[in-house]
């Protein structure tokens, strides 16, 4: 991320203590920071992440995106392009808090002769040596999205592996997904329709990851065909197509309960590239290991699952 996109938010934040008192401030949103500082307390007293004053402070977005992501990757090639920083190293992503810088970078990579792809994100985090602020847009969220949210955030200032962003984000994705299920039991009960309606969005999300995660495998196996990698329109064109039957496949889906919104209808222009893909290879790529040893090895307690973490992969 910018340090100094970073710096500007955190100067003009508010301590949420003062948001509370302003009577100004909506009754409503500040019902969801109470439960945001709920969620945090129930991360350290029941999962095990490490106590920090993250959350104590308030930015207003005013109702603008505050952060783009970019990502990129070779053009037959499904393999993260990767940013080095200094102290947390390598990253497959790089953020900006300025649009337009942003748009930039994405047209020297594209010159460059890679696939990208750009879109806004609604939360980052300092890895504990900043104060993360609440973002107004984390208000909008519902119960079982906002505990996901604030679990997995929380997460990476616990454990954060250096260079190894995919380890990281399908840990944090893992811990924030199952703590938030934990969490909906424990604030709304086991039959609550706030814990149902989080297990009905989680099982197309689920569905949906394994279908990209799928299709990587499929682009994977074409690229492996190629003699080589120069830039070719007959290699274009067994690419799109393999997308496109990836984005089309997505449909039938669990149809019988949920049509997916996809972009299988897009002009070629506008059709996804190897970049998309990424994200679910840095995100979920691990799910279903951290699954298996999660409940085989310690039963389905999360804390004890998370200690044991913390002491096979060292921390910054």
């Amino acid at each position: 991320m910018q340090a100094s996109g970073q710096i500007g938010i955190l100067m003009n934040v508010e301590d949420v203590e003062d948001v509370m008192k302003n009577p100004a401030f909506p009754d409503s949103l500040k019902a969801r920071i109470r439960l945001i500082q709920e969620i945090k307390q129930f991360g350290v007293d029941s999962l095990g992440l490490e106590p920090s004053k993250n959350y104590t402070t308030f930015y207003n977005q005013h109702g603008k995106p505050l952060i783009w992501l970019i990502t990129a990757s070779p053009r037959y090639k499904i393999e993260p392009y990767k940013w080095r920083f200094p102290v947390v190293g390598t990253f497959p992503y790089k953020g900006f808090f300025d649009s337009t810088r942003a748009v930039t970078e994405e047209q020297q990579l594209i010159q460059k002769g890679l696939d990208t792809d750009i879109g806004e994100v609604s939360a980052w985090s300092t890895l504990g040596y900043l104060k993360d602020p609440i973002l107004s847009s984390m208000l909008k969220r519902k119960d079982g999205s906002l505990a996901n949210l604030i679990l997995h955030e929380l997460t990476h200032g616990t454990l954060f592996v250096k260079s190894d962003l995919e380890l990281n984000e399908n840990l944090a994705s893992f811990i924030g997904d199952q703590g938030a299920i934990r969490f909906l039991k424990y604030k709304f009960g086991e039959n609550s329709q706030e814990l149902k309606l989080y297990e009905y969005s989680k099982e197309y999300n689920d569905a949906y990851s394994g279908h990209m995660l799928r299709g990587i495998a499929k682009l994977d196996s074409l690229y492996k065909t190629f003699k080589d990698l120069s830039p070719d329109p007959k290699k274009d064109t067994l690419k799109k197509r393999i997308i496109m039957n990836i984005l089309s496949d997505a449909d039938t889906l669990l149809s019988s309960k949920r049509t997916f919104k996809n972009k299988n209808s897009l002009p070629d222009s506008k059709l996804p590239n190897n970049a998309y893909f990424i994200s679910y290879q840095t995100y979920k790529s691990k799910q279903d290991i951290f699954r298996k040893e999660f409940k085989s090895k310690f039963g389905g307690d999360l804390k004890k699952y998370l200690a044991y973490l913390k002491v096979k992969y060292p921390s910054m």
